[in-house]
């Protein structure tokens, strides 16, 4: 009975002017999307409890402000703080996994588990459109090209002439989103994996996300010892379609995407749209004799095409590699679904900058290219960036997440001038390359002071590289076993580079510690 008036009582909680007032929410962790959750639903009236390991300090000092508890703690066991406090509903954040002890006690309770996002919907409706009607969403997801596709939507759209912002796993938190005073007309999310799953505990309930438009990029191995298996993996990621109510968009070169959409419980009317780098068919996007084209949003689309623009435009503002002309166009296909003119769509690729650590030059010297794609830190999104650079330099290596290399390295590696190996833990890649490309040369470099590592790596390119050849990190592999962040180790590359093409002397290269926090 107690968990029938509790469920009752949150399928009614589908506004912002719903009564949320002494419901007792526990929010699990405190980092900015954690804060997000705690300060919205103490801004709804809710009896808060962060349970986290960790606190900032400023976050410490917020908390009582705006009325909210926290216990700051080991998190191994249940704390007696949460059991005594019985939470009506659970909102984690992303960082928990399904086998954390916290939401295995939740899920044997019967306590409903929400993330970020589900929350975000529920209150959608604070500001509204001029029509009285919340936000658009749009959804992405997608082992790689997330962010770029997320950024490149929102431009779009912008140039398109609506209000849009970028939010979600990208970094602004989409509650802070729905709750700008100056609302939107459409909310570009970019949504990890980790809030799929939570996600999908609320697909067939009343208050159910159902966006305008998703995606699901690509598909490969990731995040294995967060899901536990490649499966429950791709399950969540195929969550991003649930309820789509205009355009379900999917790679028509990964079978995978494809059967999400064929799957997924849609709204009627909903329509499946491909995006690819071949001739498209009727209801797709595609390239054309170099030309990037939609034949999805238009009345004669079984004859007739439209120009978005060509694979020139896009190479002269460095976005012609394959994977990035693919996010060109899924961005293009969600834009598209919105009412965004072909000329708005082509105005903002050629306005569109990626972001540092996306296949950056950080220098060029001696005839050498160095590119930082230190943001690829899963095999596929490595694979992408060496088929864009064949015949490269390869910096690989880091902290795995579960996965196996030996696929990269059996694809790839035999066409890489030589690879140079960082990471605490090089055994994995170390052995694929043994295997299934010993005749590339190899060069390990053993693990010392995280600021030597770049400087180590980057002398060594040096007296491999020639005269047309690139160097390109790509380490396939999170940083965190050697540096703070994908962007932190991105930054000491470039440095590293900057130091060498300087011509100054190695020992003496600058510092660039201070951009840890960044």
């Amino acid at each position: 009975m107690a968990l029938s008036h509790m469920s009752g009582r949150l399928d009614a909680l589908t506004s912002w002017h719903a009564d949320w007032s002494g419901l007792r929410v526990a929010v699990l962790g405190l980092s900015v999307t954690g804060f997000s959750v705690a300060d919205t639903l103490a801004e709804l009236g809710a009896d808060v409890l962060v349970v986290t390991e960790t606190a900032s300090d400023e976050y410490r000092r917020v908390l009582p402000v705006i009325g909210v508890r926290a216990h700051v703690g080991p998190l191994d066991a249940v704390p007696d703080e949460l059991a005594t406090f019985a939470p009506e509903v659970i909102v984690a954040s992303p960082g928990f996994a399904p086998h954390h002890p916290v939401i295995s006690w939740a899920q044997g309770c019967g306590i409903p588990l929400w993330g970020d996002i589900e929350l975000a919907w529920r209150v959608r409706d604070k500001v509204l459109r001029a029509d009285g009607t919340p936000a658009e969403w749009i959804l992405i997801t997608g082992t790689n090209g997330k962010t770029t596709t997320t950024q490149m939507t929102a431009a779009m759209l912008v140039e398109g002439g609506l209000r849009a912002a970028p939010c979600g796993n990208i970094g602004v938190p989409v509650l802070d989103a729905v709750r700008d005073p100056a609302g939107f007309d459409a909310l570009v999310v970019e949504i990890s994996s980790h809030q799929l799953w939570y996600l999908s505990h609320q697909t067939g309930r009343p208050g159910a996300v159902s966006p305008h438009a998703s995606v699901c990029l690509n598909l490969a191995p990731d995040h294995m010892e967060w899901h536990g298996s490649f499966e429950a993996y791709r399950d969540a990621k195929a969550v991003v379609y649930a309820n789509t109510r205009v355009a379900c968009v999917y790679n028509r070169a990964d079978a995978a995407t494809r059967r999400m959409v064929e799957d997924a419980e849609v709204v009627e009317g909903a329509r499946a749209v491909g995006f690819g780098l071949d001739i498209p068919g009727p209801s797709d996007l595609g390239l054309v004799d170099g030309i990037l084209v939609d034949r999805a949003f238009l009345d004669d689309r079984r004859t007739t095409a439209l120009e978005l623009c060509t694979i020139d435009d896009l190479a002269a503002h460095g976005l012609a590699a394959p994977h990035l002309v693919a996010d060109a166009l899924a961005a293009a296909a969600l834009a598209r679904s919105l009412g965004v003119q072909p000329a708005a769509v082509r105005h903002a690729l050629l306005a569109f900058h990626l972001d540092a650590h996306r296949i950056q030059v950080v220098g060029v010297g001696s005839g050498v290219t160095w590119i930082d794609d230190s943001k690829a830190t899963n095999p596929h999104a490595a694979a992408s960036s060496l088929a864009a650079y064949p015949g490269a330099v390869w910096i690989v290596g880091g902290l795995l997440k579960g996965v196996d290399v030996g696929e990269l390295v059996a694809a790839r590696g035999p066409g890489v001038k030589a690879a140079i190996v960082i990471g605490t833990d090089r055994t994995a890649f170390v052995a694929a390359f043994a295997r299934h490309a010993p005749a590339v040369p190899l060069i390990e470099v053993v693990p010392g002071e995280t600021e030597d590592v770049m400087a180590q790596v980057v002398r060594i390119a040096a007296g491999i590289a020639g005269d047309g050849d690139v160097v390109l990190l790509a380490p396939a592999t999170a940083s965190f076993d050697q540096f703070a962040s994908y962007a932190d180790r991105g930054r000491r590359f470039a440095a590293a580079v900057q130091q060498l093409i300087g011509g100054g002397a190695d020992d003496e290269h600058d510092d660039p510690s201070g951009s840890r926090n960044a």
